[in-house]
């Protein structure tokens, strides 16, 4: 089989590489006490689509920081009080939560559907976000010269992710039981993140997971599409790599692999083995680290692209008991 990574008997075992700073449980404590402080103040609209089958609502809610953050959020018609299961869904990187037709689906298999834009990407929600250094080369970035690491812009991301979950578990409607989460790429993150940081999210489906392992992205030389700042912040800001370990340890603090241990939902990861947008080695990274119940879905032969019958082993999960 050609190979882009380690092989796969490897990849079942490998760990990561990138440093895991020495307080990341404080430092996502205090931001999950920050997450609990806020008042979302959530608002609901009728949205401009309609659709027979479900209730169309532009959701806002304020996040940590007070950005306000929306969502596409769609409940079945004819709802009944607390026997819905509840769906987080999360984009790609500079995306947004995309039409509302492809979530219809769910929404016509009873389940409650919010679709959350990321701050200061493709979508609705703010990035209101000020930090010391440069904001030119992306997110991942953003805030990593800033000498409070609380500034890093995933750090806001990721408790979005996981305020959408407890929204949607504090609906009377919703099967507390029954909150999922599932997304792609950066998605897929944002899945591991929610599922980390909002435990009672009972299944998750990341699907090539974006934002693991960032120092093997570099040292595999893939610091190019969606890693591409990487490599641009340190052309431009540390050019002979003299910062390179404080660089990767505070990033660190946003590598999903290191948030993976707090996960406690059953979760089904889908991985390309000829992924160069997120290498499988970065992918395995996250997934050995979980401790939860587990499985993958190995697609030897794709990349960073559409995998067959995804989403239809993803609706099979989900409704298992």
């Amino acid at each position: 089989m050609p190979m882009i990574d380690l092989p796969l008997e490897e990849l079942q075992t490998y760990q990561g590489r990138n440093p895991r700073p020495a307080d990341f449980d404080a430092y996502w404590d205090r931001a999950l006490s920050e997450m609990h402080a806020v008042r979302a103040d959530v608002e609901l609209t009728p949205a401009r689509f309609s659709a027979p089958q479900a209730d169309c609502y532009d959701m806002y809610f304020t996040g940590v920081g007070g950005a306000r953050i929306y969502a596409k959020l769609l409940k079945p018609k004819n709802l009944r009080s607390g026997g819905h299961p509840a769906l987080c869904l999360f984009h790609g990187y500079t995306a947004n939560s995309g039409d509302w037709i492809d979530k219809l689906a769910w929404a016509g298999a009873g389940y409650i559907v919010a679709a959350m834009d990321c701050r200061g990407q493709g979508g609705r929600s703010q990035d209101n976000a000020t930090v010391i250094g440069t904001t030119h080369t992306g997110h991942i970035v953003r805030g990593l010269d800033d000498p409070n690491p609380d500034k890093l812009l995933f750090r806001s991301i990721f408790l979005d992710a996981a305020q959408l979950a407890g929204i949607l578990l504090n609906m009377p409607e919703v099967d507390s039981r029954r909150v999922f989460a599932a997304g792609g790429s950066q998605g897929g993150g944002l899945t591991l993140a929610c599922g980390a940081l909002e435990p009672r999210v009972a299944k998750l489906a990341p699907q090539f997971p974006f934002l693991c392992d960032y120092q093997r992205v570099w040292e595999m030389d893939q610091a190019k599409d969606a890693y591409k700042e990487l490599s641009s912040f340190f052309r431009r800001h540390d050019p002979r790599h003299q910062r390179e370990q404080e660089i990767f340890t505070r990033l660190g603090y946003i590598d999903c692999q290191h948030l993976a241990t707090r996960v406690r939902g059953e979760t089904l990861m889908a991985i390309g083995l000829m992924d160069t947008v997120c290498p499988p080695s970065t992918q395995f990274a996250a997934f050995n680290k979980l401790t939860c119940k587990k499985q993958t879905a190995i697609y030897p032969d794709f990349a960073h692209e559409i995998l067959p019958d995804w989403w239809d082993i993803v609706f099979e999960f989900f409704n298992r008991p």
